[in-house]
């Protein structure tokens, strides 16, 4: 693959494709864009392409921290799916987000790790035009995951000036991407390529790090409207250092930048196919993606085999099948302006296996778990927009979803002796979901919202079948097939003389049950009900055309919503996000930007007896841009802050040790780092 991208890479930059005929570009100022007149909540935000390229990044996944009050952080290596943190949810890797590119899905359900497992490594960033994020579940075209909100990347059609870049960094760090596009007929072709090596600053490890990916669409005006064509391609491999105990720590076992098992890692592959087309009243669009993943991990270590130890690995393999297409109408009711939206969408996962084994060095010992599953959901929204004057606007919607479950065992008898074929099954669910949203426009400089709506998290299929525990043969309840969320918020947003862009947002979110099928252990695990609400504030300035800074701030209180003996705190919940910047873009080449994310202390157990530290972290880009090339020097945790990506809390067993141990178990920011980008512009 490495030969494959280098050689990709090299022809994008020929020479030959700087001498297409350039074409003119829609500039989309993402945060410089006035949403008054147009955004239903004061939650929903556009980033641009320029705003992404100003901000350094550590991994793909941290895209997603241009949503405000979201925290992305790692436990593990490179090349799996982020932590997420959002609106008091640990979202593990993805749950009650919804994320899409391109119109397709990345949230993966009934996952071999985690429901709704969001890994955006197969994501380029240079390939980006904009990203735009809905927070909260008032919006009727979203629906599996939305609880906490949801967030849409899309890429380019085409550029106007192709590119070649390498970066070099400590560790052997290497990443080269060339992205470029032609005329193609009356259309437009547009490549982007990446390969991304690194060892990591592990000590008894090497993170060995090998990315490929690969982006191709076609697009080009058709039947009164535009269409696309995509093609997208990833494959990764990865070692992994994963969260350590502090106690082997403090006991000089290991460094905080060491390992308990030195065998784990994984593999992934992303392969698809989309297909989009769009005028001013229809968007159908259909894709197909094959997925493929491996993770080995430990986290308990000796806990269950004082031989073996308690390596396990998570298969996934599956393809997915998807459409949507919706209506959008415009027309007058006495005298009112009105807009309807009509929508239908279908997703099928078709799952060859899901699966748990028990492993050593990565070997397979015995199977816990594995599973075919086929999964089915189809929806239908509707979406009434009434403008009642120039200053007042209603927004309503209501959806229908329907999931269709079912599973086959493939383990027959696993390895603790437990006959899994009671697991077969067969279930469905639906719900409807009622949105809506009421606008003052108090003036051209501000906006007031009243956004309230209901939204959901599917569970894995096999927690809705499942009648034996794969662990210790005993009988164990199904969960809910599909989760009701409801949440609510006012609003104020302001956009001033073009400088100002600011919104506040007071909100409260009710989750009727945080019940989870656990990967980890092959069972099903039913929490009680939970309340949310919070303050999120959020201010872009812009002191001229060259410099701005921006702020965001989220407070979340996040309990339990009845009262139980063990707490009512729920672990994870975040009650600070704070992240600001500075950014800057002179005519005379000269760019950077200097950036602070800080959350706050978490509480790790339910009756807050034990709570994580606060971590902070500042990174630093510093570029130069002179004719066609470009210099730029990132400086990742400029202050070598050894604060935490992550803390839980859970009973664990080291060699040696003969009873188990409660103890936090953490993975350390990564060290300071220095990386060198040069480039040039086709």
């Amino acid at each position: 693959m490495k030969k494959i991208a280098t050689a990709i890479i090299t022809a994008l930059s020929l020479p030959a494709l700087a001498d297409t005929p350039k074409t003119e570009t829609i500039q989309i100022e993402g945060r410089q864009v006035n949403l008054i007149g147009e955004a239903i909540s004061a939650s929903q935000g556009i980033i641009s392409k320029q705003e992404i390229e100003l901000r350094p990044l550590l991994r793909t996944g941290e895209i997603l921290e241009f949503v405000p009050g979201m925290v992305v952080t790692q436990h593990s290596g490179t090349g799996k799916a982020n932590q997420y943190f959002l609106r008091g949810f640990n979202l593990d890797h993805g749950t009650d987000f919804s994320t899409f590119v391109d119109g397709m899905p990345v949230n993966m359900r009934t996952h071999g790790h985690g429901q709704g497992y969001t890994d955006l490594n197969f994501v380029i960033p240079e390939a980006v035009e904009k990203l735009s994020y809905k927070k909260g579940g008032y919006y009727a075209d979203v629906g599996d995951f939305s609880g906490a909100g949801s967030a849409q990347i899309f890429t380019a059609n085409k550029t106007d000036k192709g590119e070649a870049e390498i970066t070099i960094g400590q560790d052997n760090y290497l990443r080269l991407v060339g992205v470029n596009s032609i005329k193609a007929g009356q259309g437009h072709l547009f490549a982007a390529a990446e390969y991304n090596q690194y060892d990591g600053p592990w000590k008894d490890i090497n993170e060995d790090l090998d990315k490929t990916n690969l982006l191709l669409k076609f697009s080009q005006p058709m039947a009164g409207g535009e269409f696309a064509v995509s093609f997208m391609a990833y494959d990764n491999s990865w070692n992994s250092a994963d969260q350590i105990p502090s106690r082997a720590v403090k006991q000089d076992l290991i460094d905080e930048l060491g390992s308990i098992d030195t065998s784990l890692g994984g593999k992934s592959s992303r392969y698809s196919l989309s297909a989009d087309w769009q005028n001013n009243n229809w968007h159908a669009s259909a894709y197909a993606i094959q997925y493929d993943m491996q993770i080995w991990s430990n986290f308990t270590y000796f806990l269950d085999d004082d031989t073996n130890g308690d390596q396990f690995e998570q298969v996934d393999k599956r393809s997915i099948f998807g459409s949507q297409i919706h209506y959008l109408t415009q027309n007058n009711w006495q005298g009112l302006s009105v807009q309807n939206k009509l929508g239908i969408e279908t997703r099928y996962d078709d799952i060859d296996e899901v699966g748990l084994y028990h492993s050593k060095q990565r070997n397979r010992l015995g199977v816990v778990r594995s599973d075919k599953v086929a999964e089915l959901s189809t929806a239908a929204y509707w979406e009434n927009r009434i403008d009642w004057s120039e200053n007042l606007r209603s927004v309503f919607g209501v959806r229908a979803d329907y999931y269709d479950f079912e599973v086959t065992d493939l383990a027959g008898t696993n390895k603790n002796g437990i006959d899994l074929s009671a697991n077969n099954g067969a279930a469905d669910d639906s719900l409807t979901s009622a949105k809506a949203s009421l606008i003052y426009t108090i003036n051209n400089d501000w906006e007031s919202y009243f956004s309230a709506g209901q939204g959901f998290h599917s569970n894995d299929a096999r927690g809705t079948t499942i009648t034996v525990d794969p662990v210790d043969g005993a009988t164990v309840e199904q969960v809910d097939p599909l989760v009701r969320s409801f949440g609510y918020e006012l609003g104020l947003r302001g956009f001033i003389n073009e400088k100002l862009n600011t919104s506040i947002a007071l909100w409260s979110l009710a989750l009727d049950s945080e019940l989870l099928f656990v990967g980890d252990a092959g069972n099903t695990e039913a929490s009680r009900g939970s309340e949310r609400y919070g303050l999120e504030v959020t201010t872009y300035y812009y002191f001229s055309e060259h410099l701005s800074a921006d702020f965001e701030y989220a407070y979340t209180d996040a309990e339990f919503s009845d009262t139980a003996p063990e707490g009512n705190h729920i672990p994870g919940a975040i009650e600070h996000v704070l992240q600001a910047g500075l950014n800057a873009k002179f005519d005379n080449g000269l760019f950077g930007s200097l950036r602070l994310r800080h959350f706050g202390k978490r509480p790790l157990i339910e009756d807050a007896s034990v709570y994580s530290g606060s971590s902070s972290i500042i990174n630093l880009r510093a570029g130069y841009q002179y004719n066609n090339w470009k210099f730029i020097a990132d400086i990742l945790n400029l202050t070598d802050s050894n604060d935490h990506d992550i803390d839980y809390l859970y009973a664990s067993k080291l060699a040696g040790e003969t009873t188990e141990v409660e103890d936090i178990h953490y993975h350390v920011f990564e060290p300071r780092s220095i990386r060198l980008s040069v480039s040039y512009q086709l």
